[in-house]
């Protein structure tokens, strides 16, 4: 009888240890996958190959083995590129880079900053209300109330009726006892309301004006012109004492080039030192306006100055003169302005506009 060779069948113990005919092949296969270090390698080759590819134009998706494509895999290290559309709403660029958000709640530094130069804008302007409030109703309350101490009975219509012409013998009065202090409040109170007006004429508005220029201005009005004229009109009719027709011509062309040329320079250099300027500053700003102002003075005063030596009083002849300032320093700031211009692009200090004086 034939013997039959039989091979025993393996145990459970060694079917576990030895692969079966039906998964060598995957055994096989899997002997030729790498190891995990070696795939995260790949795959990083393959990442930076793809960003290299999508830098040039490609889409950044990067196929799976195989050919097959595999769901996109975004690449580590680049941004969104930016749509092109208007930025609008709540869409902000910063730097090439588009954000989406609520501007104001999500950049809340940039809206601080913004908010606190509005803030500071809103605190001048409300000085500045003030101030102008303040002193129109000052000025409007004197004016109205010169009779206060014996209109008791008086209907509205008689306070009206003799208002204007009690506040002028207060003013009379008020020379008599003290002629330069009151030329000087004359003078400080038109110059600061001049320059004013001149801010304004300038483009500004009303309640957005520069104190510090405008309280220089007044300064010097105070200080030196009230006084200064107040003594110049007595010298110049010391130095013209006739009555002939020629005089008041005479007086004219005297105040015209004499009186003007030294005014305006006092002018020019007092406000150049309260702006802290140099001595070389005030010297150029000077030299450059000296002439123009001086003829440009020459459109408007020689006219008024017929009336100031004609027909005025040496004692209200700076109360007239100063009236016609209001008219002429919208004149004078078109020079003044275009010099302030000028400094400011070469990044100079921006000066005053100044008001010519030339009486």
């Amino acid at each position: 009888m034939a013997a039959v060779a039989t091979v025993a069948s393996p145990s459970p113990a060694s079917r576990r240890l030895l692969p079966s005919s039906s998964s060598s092949a995957s055994a096989a296969a899997s002997l030729l996958r790498l190891p995990r270090p070696a795939r995260r390698l790949r795959r990083a080759l393959r990442l930076i190959s793809a960003a290299a590819a999508a830098a040039g134009g490609e889409a950044d998706v990067l196929p799976g083995p195989g050919g097959e494509a595999e769901a996109p895999v975004p690449v580590p290290g680049r941004l969104e590129e930016p749509r092109e559309e208007p930025l609008g709403g709540s869409q902000l660029d910063i730097g090439g880079l588009a954000f989406q958000g609520d501007v104001g709640g999500g950049f809340g530094g940039g809206g601080a900053g913004s908010g606190g130069g509005d803030g500071n804008k809103a605190l001048d302007r409300g000085i500045n209300t003030a101030i102008v409030l303040g002193a129109s109703t000052y000025a409007l309350t004197k004016l109205l109330t010169v009779d206060q101490d014996y209109w008791h009975g008086w209907t509205i219509f008689e306070i009206l009726r003799y208002m204007p012409e009690h506040n002028w013998s207060a003013y009379e009065e008020a020379l008599k006892a003290n002629p330069v202090l009151a030329k000087m409040m004359i003078s400080g109170v038109v110059y600061s309301l001049g320059d004013w007006i001149a801010q304004c004429y300038e483009g500004k508005p009303i309640f957005d004006f520069d104190r510090a220029r405008m309280f220089r201005s007044g300064l010097v009005g105070f200080t030196l012109h009230g006084s200064l004229s107040h003594y110049y009109y007595h010298v110049c009719e010391a130095l013209f004492p006739f009555k002939y027709w020629w005089v008041v011509p005479a007086k004219v062309a005297f105040d015209q080039t004499i009186w003007s040329a030294i005014w305006n320079s006092i002018y020019f250099v007092v406000l150049g030192f309260l702006r802290f300027e140099s001595p070389t500053t005030i010297y150029s700003e000077l030299k450059s306006t000296f002439w123009p102002m001086l003829t440009a003075g020459w459109k408007l005063w020689p006219f008024a100055h017929l009336i100031t030596y004609g027909v005025i009083p040496v004692e209200q002849r700076l109360l007239w003169v100063d009236c016609v300032e209001l008219i002429w320093v919208t004149i004078l700031s078109t020079y003044s302005n275009e010099k302030s211009e000028a400094r400011n692009s070469d990044g100079t200090s921006t000066p005053d506009a100044s008001m010519d004086n030339s009486r």
